[in-house]
């Protein structure tokens, strides 16, 4: 039996888009089955409802309140929660994992880092850097971003993702060899759409996700068959950026160069 986690949640008391508290998702994910949740709310560079204005200690301790409540609650009824959030580029996120509270705390630089430094920083602290939702198209967008080289792996299934959104990432990361990961982005319980990551063994930490993560395997991940099968239909309405290895310079280009 695979032991399932979520890996992609927010919470109202650090996310604009969230609407359900941290402990509200405990009984919820332990009724479903799960083994442990990660809380991965939005950062200030992102759809975060901390006040900005505050100064950095102040912003962190309420940023850190979702994961905690979820955590308070966790260890009352037997549910495992760990500690990530989801930062903010040009409109291409990342999900961040195994680093804490007290990181954050002491670098408040982290706001004017660029996914070189960004990913260098992170890779060098024990994180992991994966990029999140990699071709999802909205309204509020006005492009798409690829930064294969910048992240250790792609979420390449997200629940409130479109199915080709899905498909194209899950068909580039697979051709590339780019570890995989998929999530809910869940922002209230009742959800009806969940993707889990299914581990052969419980996680011990969040250290022991993302060594697993790094390495691609002892996972499986629980998604509809419809993300692994291609359609030559496929098109994006925005325009598509790559961005290289070497210094992290953006290069126009279209899904037929892309997957040649």
């Amino acid at each position: 039996m695979p032991y399932l986690y979520e890996t992609h949640l927010h919470t109202c008391q650090a996310s604009l888009c969230g609407v359900s508290k941290g402990s509200d998702y405990i009984s919820y994910y332990k009724e479903l089955g799960y083994s442990g949740i990660i809380v991965t709310d939005h950062f200030f560079n992102g759809n975060s409802c901390i006040d900005r204005a505050l100064a950095w200690e102040q912003k962190i301790e309420l940023f850190c309140t979702g994961y905690e409540d979820a955590k308070k609650e966790g260890d009352r009824l037997g549910l495992p929660v760990f500690f990530g959030w989801e930062c903010n580029f040009d409109m291409d996120e990342y999900l961040i994992y195994g680093l804490d509270k007290e990181w954050l705390l002491t670098h408040p630089e982290m706001m004017e880092w660029d996914h070189i430094t960004h990913f260098e920083e992170i890779t060098k602290a024990g994180g992991l850097v994966v990029q999140a939702h990699p071709f999802r198209q909205r309204g509020y967008m006005n492009c798409i971003n690829l930064h294969p080289y910048q992240c250790h792996a792609w979420e390449i299934a997200n629940a409130g993702n479109m199915t080709d959104h899905n498909q194209l990432a899950y068909r580039y990361a697979k051709e590339h060899n780019i570890p995989m990961t998929v999530g809910s982005d869940i922002h209230k319980t009742n959800t009806v759409d969940l993707y889990a990551m299914a581990f052969d063994e419980p996680l011990t930490d969040i250290h022991d996700y993302v060594t697993r993560v790094k390495a691609g395997t002892g996972y499986s991940l629980q998604i509809p068959d419809t993300i692994r099968q291609w359609d030559e239909n496929i098109a994006t309405h925005l325009p598509l950026y790559f961005f290289d290895k070497e210094n992290n310079r953006k290069h126009i280009t279209d899904l037929k160069k892309l997957f040649e």
